[in-house]
C-alpha cells in the first residue's frame, strides 16, 4: 500500500481549514439570520397620501439601516426585517381587509399602523382580535386606547396636546386674543379641537366661532365669511394635508385679518413650501422638529437622522417620517430587550419602555383603561418664516426652551 497517495495538496488543505474556521466562527457568534415580517398599510392613493407616504419613508429608512447593520440582534440571532405592505387607498374598509390578510396570509410578526387616527382605529380592531402587537404612528386620537386593548402602543403625543402648545404660545403673546376654530369633521381633528376649546376657555380666551367642515371640502368661502364676521383675531384648526393646504391658500387669498393661524398636520409637510407666501407665518403643532435637540440612549442623533433622511430621499424629514422611523427603533429596542420575537415578551418590554431617542422621550401607559397611550412624548409649535434669502423655512417657536426663532405675531 502506498500511503503517500492519501496526502492532499497543500492548497486544498488550506481551503478546507479556512472553511472550517469560518463555520466555527459563525457558530461561535450565534449566526442565525431569519426574517421578521412587519405588516402595515400605506395610503399611496387617496386624501391621506401626502402624510402617509412621509410616514412610510421613515419606516423604509429604519428597515434599510437595520438590515445594512446585519439585522436586529437578540440572544445570538439576527432578524432581517421585511415588510408586508399594501395601499389602503385612504379607505377604512380596505384597512380592515388588509390587516386581516397581513396577519393570516403574510404571517406578519408585528404591525405598524396606517396613517391617521380613523384608519388606525379600524386596524386596531383586527390586531387586537388576533393578539398582534401594533405600534401606532400618525395616529393621535386617544379613544382607541381606552377600550381595554393589550397590544397597542402609541408613538405620537395624544390629540389633546396638539393645540395646547399653540394656545400656550398665544397666552404669552396676546392673552386678549379672540379665537375661532375651523376644523375637519374627522376623528383626529375632533379629538384635537374638543379639548382645545375647553383649554382656550380655561386660559381666558373668548372663543367667538367654531365650526367643522366635511372631509374633502375644497371651497371654504362660506366658512371663512363666518370667521371674518366673527372678528376673530386667531384661527386654529384644519385636518390633514389636502384640506389644510387648500384652507391656507384661501385664507391668504381672502386677506383675512388674522394675527395667528395654526393648522394641523399640513404645514409640517415639505410640500407646504408650494403655497409660497400663503404658507408663510402659518403655525403647526409638531411631534418632532430637527431644531430640538435630544440625547438618544440608542439609535441615531437628531443630526444623523436628519442627514440620513435627506441623503436617501432628497427631502426634509417631517414629524410623520420621524415618527415612522422611531416606531421601528422602539420595536427594535423591545425585541432586543425581550431576547427575541415572542409577542408576550416583546409586549412586556414595550410596557417597560421609558427611553429617549432622537425623536424625544417615549413611554407608554400601562393601566388597563389607557393601555398603550403615549405619556412621555412632548410637542412643539413650529412656524413658517423666511430666511435671509427669502426662502421659506420652518422654525420652532414654542416652548421657549426649544425655540429656534421668535413667534411672528401678528403674521404680517
Amino acid at each position: 500500500m502506498h500511503f503517500e497517495n492519501i496526502f492532499l495538496p497543500r492548497w486544498i488543505v488550506k481551503q478546507v481549514t479556512l472553511l472550517a474556521f469560518v463555520l466555527v466562527l459563525l457558530a461561535s457568534v450565534g449566526f442565525c439570520q431569519q426574517p421578521i415580517t412587519i405588516g402595515f398599510t400605506v395610503s399611496k392613493t387617496g386624501a391621506l397620501n401626502v402624510d402617509s407616504l412621509e410616514q412610510y419613508r421613515g419606516f423604509e429608512l429604519w428597515r434599510d439601516q437595520v438590515n445594512a447593520a446585519g439585522g436586529i440582534k437578540a440572544s445570538g440571532k439576527s432578524y432581517k426585517v421585511q415588510f408586508a405592505s399594501y395601499d389602503d387607498e385612504s379607505n377604512s374598509k380596505r384597512v380592515q381587509q388588509l390587516y386581516t390578510r397581513m396577519i393570516l396570509e403574510d404571517k406578519a410578526d408585528f404591525l405598524f399602523s396606517p396613517y391617521s387616527s380613523g384608519l388606525t382605529a379600524t386596524a386596531a380592531v383586527v390586531t387586537e382580535q388576533y393578539g398582534k402587537i401594533m405600534l401606532t404612528t400618525g395616529a393621535a386620537e386617544g379613544k382607541t386606547y381606552t377600550l381595554g386593548n393589550h397590544y397597542l402602543f402609541q408613538m405620537f403625543a395624544p390629540a389633546p396636546e396638539y393645540l395646547k402648545v399653540a394656545l400656550d404660545a398665544l397666552k404669552a403673546k396676546d392673552p386678549k386674543a379672540t379665537v375661532a376654530f375651523v376644523y375637519e369633521d374627522a376623528a383626529f381633528s375632533v379629538a384635537v379641537v374638543t379639548p382645545a376649546k375647553a383649554y382656550a376657555q380655561q386660559q381666558g380666551f373668548n372663543v367667538v366661532f367654531s365650526e367643522a367642515y366635511a372631509p374633502n371640502t375644497t371651497d371654504f368661502s362660506a366658512i371663512l365669511d363666518k370667521v371674518i364676521a366673527s372678528k376673530a383675531t386667531v384661527m386654529l384648526g384644519g385636518g390633514h394635508y389636502a384640506d389644510g393646504s387648500t384652507l391656507g391658500r384661501q385664507l391668504y387669498a381672502r386677506k383675512a385679518a388674522l394675527k395667528m393661524i395654526t393648522l394641523l398636520v399640513a404645514p409640517d409637510s415639505e410640500k407646504w413650501v408650494e403655497l409660497g407666501d400663503a404658507g408663510v407665518g402659518v403655525c403647526v403643532p409638531s411631534q418632532w422638529e430637527p431644531q430640538v435637540t435630544a440625547k438618544p440612549q440608542f439609535g441615531p442623533t437628531v443630526a444623523q437622522f436628519d442627514k440620513d433622511y435627506r441623503a436617501k430621499f432628497n427631502a426634509e424629514p417631517s414629524y410623520e417620517s420621524a415618527g415612522g422611523y422611531a416606531a421601528g427603533l422602539i420595536l427594535q429596542h423591545a425585541i432586543e430587550k425581550a431576547g427575541g420575537i415572542d409577542a408576550a415578551k416583546v409586549a412586556e418590554a414595550l410596557n417597560a419602555t421609558d427611553a429617549t431617542t432622537f425623536y424625544g422621550r417615549t413611554q407608554f401607559a400601562t393601566a388597563p383603561n389607557e393601555h398603550g397611550l403615549q405619556v412621555g412624548h412632548s410637542m412643539v409649535l413650529a412656524q413658517w418664516h423666511k430666511d435671509k434669502s427669502g426662502k421659506p423655512v420652518k422654525q420652532v417657536v414654542w416652548p421657549l426652551a426649544s425655540k429656534s426663532a421668535n413667534l411672528a405675531y401678528p403674521i404680517r
